[in-house]
């Protein structure tokens, strides 16, 4: 028995054993001494490899789908959440509690103005 690897064959080791299936097919008298490597057994690993390339795709898919979908809620929770805190200010006003609590700044506790210092002489 072969070691079990891990490691992903480069595409184009992939489509030279498909070819050499495919090759080994047309081959009428094949008759190995070793069972594990018969037509049967390379039939078996080649349509194996088929349907998890197939269950593989369709999982990606599925991934990609719910990965969109999760995204557009995202979107929609952010645009919900923006209009409720516009709606909080409006109803309460900018410098409410309410407005505390939705874990933004009342207008009282943010910074105002200041700006830089002029350089010059006035700096020193």
């Amino acid at each position: 028995m072969t070691k079990v690897q891990l490691k992903n064959l480069a595409p184009a080791v992939l489509r030279a054993d498909e070819a050499a299936y495919y090759g080994l097919k047309s081959i009428a008298d094949y008759k190995s001494s070793n069972p594990e490597f018969s037509l049967e057994a390379a039939t078996a690993a080649h349509e194996e490899c088929l349907r998890l390339n197939e269950a593989e795709t369709v999982a990606y898919n599925t991934f990609k789908a719910i990965r969109d979908a999760r995204a557009i809620a995202e979107n929609k929770r952010h645009n919900v959440m923006n209009g409720c805190k516009n709606q909080v200010r409006a109803t309460y006003g900018e410098d409410s509690d309410e407005v505390a609590s939705m874990g933004l700044k009342k207008k009282s506790e943010k910074k105002t103005g200041g700006g830089r210092g002029k350089k010059g002489k006035e700096a020193e």
